[in-house]
């Protein structure tokens, strides 16, 4: 295995041969509770990455285009709609966004205006009907990260920022990395043959910028920085959340004793894992390699010893 778990603060970066003055690890914090699914973040990625587009491919179910992460749509922004929870009486809510007082409809875990509205339109009695749920998926970097278990060419690498990246000029098309990964996310570009995936801007980190897409969102929904404050603030907010009457407000991805060694890019959901097609248990696919290679050096062992048996028998 190439990385190991060193508690809450674990550091893939000084596991990968770092040193130790390397930079902080950094992630995203997704805060889907703020999420208005503009897209931005997408439009940003692709901008920035120079990723080609890959079609408007309406899926005939909200405003989904693009449907899943892939080699070219490096975060992907799902709608979610569903029948929203009873609605409860709005509370006083300092949204972290904006800095400013505001009410929660603790129903839909929506911001309510002045008018009744709850920024999605609907007003009065309807207001808690319906909700959607969004949130903008995007590569976990993972601390144990199974595709560069996988990897025959070193064509993914861990960066001195703790985040993993393809080097597209190494990659040679095998796809190990794509099975291997427990989210999904790691796919090949049909007219390329290798693998893509977010490089959490690695480039412009090297510049001191946080990544396009953070740079990008209009809500703060999406917050880049040192992965330790993001924890912290991340469960703040859980705790604020959940004082307000909104039950189903969790952290994904933020436990590092979870099958991963947590993740790089975790999330603020608003229900369970798999509404927002998230793994519920993600697990690091090479978890057995080593078990696997020490009964595979056992077998073979056996074998020769059986074999050396044999033939010193018949010699006798």
């Amino acid at each position: 295995m190439t990385n190991r778990l060193a508690g809450p603060l674990a550091d893939p970066a000084a596991d990968a041969g770092h040193p130790e003055d390397h930079p902080p690890r950094v992630g995203f914090f997704t805060d889907t509770s703020v999420c208005i699914g503009c897209k931005a973040c997408e439009v940003a990625c692709k901008e920035w990455n120079a990723l080609p587009e890959d079609g408007l491919n309406f899926l005939g179910h909200s405003y989904d285009n693009t449907g899943a992460l892939g080699a070219s749509t490096w975060r992907h922004v799902a709608f979610v709609e569903q029948e929203a929870p009873a609605r409860r009486p709005t509370v006083d809510l300092g949204m972290p966004a904006v800095g400013t007082p505001a009410q929660l409809d603790p129903a839909t875990a929506r911001t309510v205006g002045e008018d009744g509205g709850t920024g999605d339109g609907s007003t009065g009695d309807d207001a808690g009907a319906l909700r959607w749920l969004m949130s903008s998926d995007v590569c976990k970097h993972c601390t144990h990260a199974a595709c560069l278990d996988v990897c025959p060419t070193g064509a993914l690498f861990r960066t001195e920022f703790g985040t993993v990246v393809v080097q597209d000029g190494v990659c040679n098309g095998c796809g190990y990395c794509v099975s291997a990964c427990p989210y999904g996310v790691i796919d090949i570009r049909p007219d390329n043959g290798g693998a893509f995936k977010c490089t959490m801007c690695y480039d412009r980190l090297g510049d001191g910028l946080e990544p396009a897409c953070a740079k990008a969102c209009p809500t703060q929904s999406i917050q880049f920085g040192p992965l330790d404050e993001l924890w912290e603030r991340a469960r703040e907010r859980v705790t604020t959340l959940q004082e307000a009457g909104v039950d189903t407000a969790r952290l994904y991805g933020a436990d590092p004793d979870d099958g991963v060694g947590g993740d790089g890019a975790f999330f603020l959901l608003l229900d369970e894992p798999e509404v927002y097609g998230l793994p519920p248990d993600p697990v690091v696919t090479t978890r057995d390699l080593p078990a696997m290679w020490r009964q595979a050096g056992l077998a073979a062992a056996t074998v020769a010893v059986a074999v050396a048996a044999s033939f010193l028998g018949r010699r006798r």
